[in-house]
């Protein structure tokens, strides 16, 4: 979704009080209209009920310097829904979009070990992040969607 969308604030609203950390930070940038008219918010729902999110961005927490893009990001899932393959379904409608954008490949840093190559990526290596720590970094080619 795009900012104006209706399902905007209820997404700031759950990332801004959800249990991860990094939540807050992205219902301010969802707050700022920090999103470009490429990226997205992906929202989870239970109804009308947000549950999870994800997002799609031309930059993650990389230096600007790097030029590798898009990127999927904040992706987290309420933990009473967690279990259901929630996390695959927002992560496949991203590369989804990206694919339909005109990309051949998308990326994600992370620290999770083991996850995200069950849905088709691939460990590229280590990078430095923005915040200085290192990260691991993942690509998935559009040849498996």
């Amino acid at each position: 979704m795009k900012r104006g969308h209706p399902m905007w604030q209820k997404t700031a609203a759950f990332a801004r009080t959800c249990s991860w950390r990094a939540g807050p930070y992205l219902a301010e940038r969802m707050d700022r209209g920090e999103f470009t008219d490429r990226e997205r918010v992906i929202a989870c729902l239970d109804g009308e009920q947000v549950i999870g999110f994800c997002t799609f961005s031309k930059k993650d927490s990389l230096p600007e310097d790097d030029r590798r893009t898009p990127f999927i990001g904040y992706v987290f899932v309420d933990e009473k829904y967690r279990g259901k393959r929630l996390s695959q379904r927002m992560i496949e409608r991203a590369c989804l979009h990206a694919a339909v954008s005109g990309y051949d490949a998308v990326y994600i840093v992370s620290g999770e070990r083991g996850l995200y190559e069950k849905y088709g990526f691939h460990r590229i290596g280590n990078v430095k992040t923005v915040r200085g720590t290192e990260e691991q970094l993942f690509r998935r080619d559009f040849d498996h969607i």
